[in-house]
């Protein structure tokens, strides 16, 4: 059975890990140093937020054209089990977060799951990632 922190949202955000380059870094903390950001994780996020609303047009648009849904979307096992029982299978599009309940099967998740495509974070248990591996896109 999956742990609960398996799948457990952890917050409101996902962590990441980038690679800068030691010159580029030197200038972020610089910038920190003269009180331009709280700390280079200020930095960093007001740095993307800024690029997000650069290209926000392009962006809506994309999110439209690919039918995604945006925000959070939870996929219960009882929401897997009526689609599985209709003879039918979900086609999840999520720009978010995707969450799959912690008592949803692999063998449910795949008989219920046709397609996942995820950009953000999915929190589901490791058994039912492997299990949707050749329906991720």
């Amino acid at each position: 059975m999956p742990q609960a922190h398996d799948i457990k949202p952890r917050g409101d955000s996902e962590k990441i890990t980038i690679n800068l380059g030691y010159v580029d870094l030197g200038h972020v903390d610089l910038l920190v140093r003269d009180g331009f950001y709280s700390n280079r994780t200020d930095f960093i996020r007001t740095a993307i937020r800024n690029q997000l609303d650069r290209h926000r047009e392009a962006a809506e648009k994309a999110v439209v054209r690919r039918r995604l849904e945006l925000g959070i979307s939870h996929f219960s096992r009882a929401q897997l089990e009526a689609a599985r029982d209709a003879g039918e299978t979900l086609d999840i599009r999520v720009l978010g977060l995707a969450t799959i309940a912690a008592d949803v099967s692999p063998e449910l998740a795949h008989s219920a799951i046709s397609s996942l495509h995820v950009l953000g974070a999915l929190h589901a248990s490791s058994a039912v990632k492997a299990a949707l591996a050749d329906r991720t896109v």
